[in-house]
């Protein structure tokens, strides 16, 4: 197992959850809820840095049979343009089926209502992401998913909402 603190960010249309491991890449805990939009690259960036994390994985959403569908093409566009922001810090894509299912899940077991957790279930997501990932990689001695490879430089990438990031 690689050593080394990982960020994961599960990316959504309005919000993006980001969560982090402990050094030993042992355990994911919530980190931060993140508004999407202008600044969100450069948020996610700080975050890496201040963690000094050796790598961010991006949860790919995908459906119960594999299949990709347009949130995946939206969290793809996202994934590389933050691959070139934190250039040379890896990023990866990997599976995050029924990750949102889980956090919301975990919450209602524990009695709280989807208002009382709007703001902090993406960043449980992020977090059942990057765990899932710990322990593949744990399990497999490979790490998980792939690496995302980022746009040339000056390259535009079209997001999910329709804007252009450069």
């Amino acid at each position: 197992m690689r050593g080394g603190v990982r960020l994961a960010v599960d990316v959504g249309e309005v919000r993006i959850g980001v969560a982090r491991s402990d050094p030993s890449g042992t355990l994911a805990v919530p980190l931060e809820t993140i508004r999407r939009g202008p600044g969100d690259l450069d948020r996610i960036a700080a975050l890496a840095a201040e963690s000094e994390a050796v790598e961010v994985v991006v949860g790919l959403p995908v459906s119960l049979s594999g299949k990709e569908g347009p949130a995946a093409s939206k969290v793809r566009a996202f994934a590389s343009d933050l691959a070139r922001r934190l250039s040379p810090l890896p990023v990866r894509l990997v599976d995050e089926r029924l990750s949102t299912v889980g956090a919301h899940q975990a919450f209602r077991a524990r009695g709280l209502s989807t208002r009382q957790t709007r703001g902090r279930v993406d960043q449980a997501a992020a977090a059942i992401i990057l765990q899932s990932a710990l322990d593949a990689e744990r399990s497999t001695g490979a790490p998980p998913g792939a690496v995302v490879s980022a746009p040339e430089a000056g390259e535009r990438k079209r997001t999910g909402n329709g804007k252009d990031r450069q």
